[in-house]
């Protein structure tokens, strides 16, 4: 039958020889017809192929192979898809005797030329053959026959069968050609890119999944490119790395790295399956970077000793993807950071005192200067070089916990001497004698000492600090700023909770009610004016806020303000009966005239300097055993205090322990300020808050453990004291032996019991 007989459809009641002929001839046009194109435009072609295969699935006086255990009409078409079965593969042994002389990038295009002819006739043969597809293929295939195929998945098996697979052969003709291609493009030849992308795509279409037609099937891709390819971009680059750093330092490497990478990146966008990516990728820098991570580390470490912000950036994008090296790249930057920080504190304590190593004299200022310096060179570092990585932010938090807790400061065994210099730079910040001009320069740099505080492993050492050095800020009046200091205690609260921020509070607010408390007191008094002999103002504390500081020996009152003491314990009986005061006479301060000089000056003391002063109204000579009998002051604190008043020339020492006045006493000020804080009482305070956080501690862990067993019931020893550590820890870290003798005391008091089973379970006791 000639082309020009498809205007003439066979009869519907036609023999299948008849149907098959007339089909036979049409396929043959589609499929050979290479100079008139496709015959769409033939009038008819079309609408008298499709009724052709009409007829013969719906003739059912066309003869059929049956198969058992089936119907005839579920097996219409059969005849007809298996003609066109045997059509394809006379069709493709010419081609494949084509193929046989070619090789290289000619045996590509030749390949590449047929397949781009063949896929569009094949869907328009698809497209002809629809009601077999509809019909008999999908009633096939939904009894079981998953080996039938619409037509258009038919002739992409028979061109995978019949001409892939000969073309591939036991060589990989193909598989080869475009590897070649691949590799001269790495070389930076020209090479032909679409051609490369078309055959690529081939491989990919020929992946079919016969229990899901529709599904993407990958299986002939990976075999025959997606593994082969790997394998030759491994050879390649290993040769390559190597050649190069024969040749080159390693810091051109990175760069050189870096380069092949992306031209990697742009290669998958270009030519390969998005699913080869992942694994191209992890196999580029496996070769490329983790056989030679150990030359990257020292240059890691040359990088961050010199700032090298690139360089650092560089080598962190490279290893990125290669979890093993950047997991050891964050141990690395951990380290490093770490040593940094030490180094900078052991700096700093050689620096101070003639280069010896004490450190209970260590500057505050120096201290947490140095440790925040080294904390925002590196959060800087972290944040340009490494891209803000969870993993070095916490390899950070991890290295800055280890050296701000334990450096040459500190010692070894413990770190409260971390929380109390940090402490002491914050009261200095808070001051008024601050060097910063601006309440927005104090706030920046408060913030920066908090970024510390959250290292801090002994939290409730630095309250106990911090709240002794405000309560005396706000005895003495030395606050730079209500604002900042409503502006640390709101800092305080997001670190330490309500239950901290609000004793701050209650302590501030004591401070604000004396200040009126004072204010009505003088107006009571200048009702009489006969007893405002001395100007006066009061202090009255809650003892629940403030920490204990009421000094442990006897004092004098001296009788020049004794009248005034009395009047104001009178009125205040009056306003508050039943509360009790004890007098704070270590805290208190005063202004004292002088009267026998031919200068007038005000001396600015402490209460135990007013009292030794006083004593000289009647005596120009006072021996330190009558000093003591007349203030009651103890005698190790009295030397002390009377060793200020001779060093600023108050008082001159005569024979053994005797005092005398000085009546040549001259200074160019006319305010000298004598209140200066002994070191025994320093020592003194900084002792007793360290006692007071050992005390709460103990507290702490004993309501600790009685909470846990309380709602647990019964609870084994070891579980016990991690639950207590776990939760105990955003404080402090409590030590096992204070756990363990927590639990001994609760057992005394009868909280908790041994179980009778088993020594090492606790239990509740009702």
């Amino acid at each position: 039958m000639t082309a020009q007989d498809l205007s003439k459809i066979p009869a519907r009641m036609a023999s299948f020889g008849e149907m098959w002929n007339f089909l036979r001839c049409g396929v043959n046009v589609i499929m050979t017809d290479l100079e008139d194109g496709m015959p769409t435009s033939r009038r008819g072609f079309y609408t008298n192929m499709h009724t052709t295969v009409y007829n013969y699935c719906t003739n059912s006086n066309v003869p059929r192979s049956l198969r058992p255990n089936s119907t005839g009409a579920n097996l219409a078409g059969s005849d007809l898809y298996n003609k066109l079965s045997e059509y394809f593969v006379a069709y493709f042994q010419q081609i494949t005797e084509q193929t046989a002389a070619l090789q290289g990038e000619e045996l590509l295009q030749f390949y590449n030329a047929r397949w781009e002819y063949y896929t569009p006739r094949a869907k328009y043969l698809n497209t002809i053959f629809g009601y077999l597809n509809r019909d008999w293929v999908q009633r096939e295939r939904d009894e079981g026959r998953k080996q039938v195929y619409p037509v258009y998945t038919l002739a992409l098996m028979q061109w995978k069968n019949e001409l892939f697979m000969h073309v591939q052969g036991p060589q990989k003709r193909l598989t080869n050609a475009v590897l070649h291609l691949v590799e001269r493009q790495r070389n930076g030849e020209f090479v032909d890119k679409e051609l490369v992308k078309n055959v690529v795509y081939s491989f990919v279409s020929l992946g079919i999944d016969e229990n899901d037609l529709d599904k993407e099937c990958l299986d002939v891709y990976k075999e025959h490119f997606e593994g082969p390819f790997i394998h030759a971009t491994e050879l390649y680059y290993k040769k390559e790395s190597a050649d190069f750093l024969a040749m080159n330092s390693i810091s051109d490497y990175l760069k050189k790295a870096e380069e092949r990478l992306r031209e990697e990146e742009d290669l998958v966008e270009r030519y390969l399956h998005s699913n080869t990516h992942k694994e191209l990728v992890s196999k580029c820098e496996e070769i490329i970077n983790r056989e030679h991570f150990e030359s990257m580390r020292q240059l890691l470490q040359d990088y961050l000793d010199c700032n090298q912000d690139e360089g650092l950036q560089r080598i962190y994008t490279l290893l990125s993807h290669v979890p093993k090296c950047l997991d050891s790249l964050r141990e690395h930057f951990q380290a490093h950071v770490k040593n940094a920080g030490l180094s900078a504190i052991d700096r700093l304590i050689s620096q101070g005192d003639g280069g010896t190593t004490n450190t209970d004299s260590l500057d505050p200022t120096g201290y947490v200067g140095a440790l925040i310096a080294v904390h925002r060179r590196y959060l800087d570092v972290m944040k340009r070089s490494f891209n803000g990585d969870a993993g070095f932010i916490a390899s950070l938090d991890e290295a800055c916990g280890e050296f701000i807790n334990k450096n040459g400061a500190t010692g070894s065994s413990s770190s409260a001497r971390s929380a109390e210099l940090i402490a002491k730079y914050m009261d200095g910040l808070l001051r008024r004698n601050n060097k910063m001009a601006k309440d927005d320069d104090v706030k920046s740099a408060l913030n920066r000492v908090m970024n510390l505080f959250k290292y801090l492993k002994d939290k409730d050492i630095f309250q106990k600090c911090y709240t002794a050095t405000f309560s005396k800020r706000l005895i003495h009046g030395l606050s730079a700023s209500d604002d900042l200091e409503a502006f640390m205690r709101s800092k305080l609260k997001e670190a330490c909770g309500f239950k901290y921020s609000n004793r701050l509070q209650r302590m501030f607010n004591d401070v604000s009610a004396s200040k009126a408390l004072t204010y009505s007191f003088k107006e009571r008094m200048e009702q009489n004016p006969g007893n405002m002999d001395i100007t006066f103002s009061i202090m009255v504390l809650g003892t629940n806020s403030w920490p204990p500081c009421s000094p442990k020996h006897d004092y004098i009152i001296p009788q020049e303000i004794l009248p005034t003491y009395d009047r104001f314990l009178e009125y205040y009986q009056l306003k508050h009966s039943g509360r009790k005061l004890t007098w704070l006479w270590n805290y208190s301060k005063n202004e004292l005239h002088t009267n026998y000089l031919s200068q007038k000056y005000m001396l600015m003391t402490t209460s135990y300097q007013m009292s030794i002063l006083l004593q000289y109204n009647q005596n120009n000579t006072l021996s330190l055993d009558e000093l003591v009998s007349a203030t009651s002051i103890p005698k190790h604190v009295l030397t002390q205090v009377v060793a200020l008043l001779t060093t600023a020339k108050v008082l001159v020492s005569s024979e053994g322990e005797q005092f005398d006045l000085n009546l040549s006493f001259k200074s160019e000020k006319i305010r000298i300020n004598l209140n200066q804080v002994i070191k025994d009482d320093r020592k003194a305070t900084d002792q007793m808050v360290l006692k007071a956080v050992d005390e709460d501690r103990q507290f702490q862990i004993q309501t600790m453990v009685w909470r846990i067993i309380k709602a647990r019931k019964t609870m084994k020893n070891q579980e016990l004291i991690q639950e207590v550590i776990s939760r105990l820890s955003p404080s402090f870290i409590p030590k096992i032996p204070d756990i363990k003798k927590a639990i001994e005391v609760l057992i005394e008091k009868e909280y908790i019991e041994r179980a009778k089973e088993s020594r090492d379970t606790f239990v509740c006791i009702a």
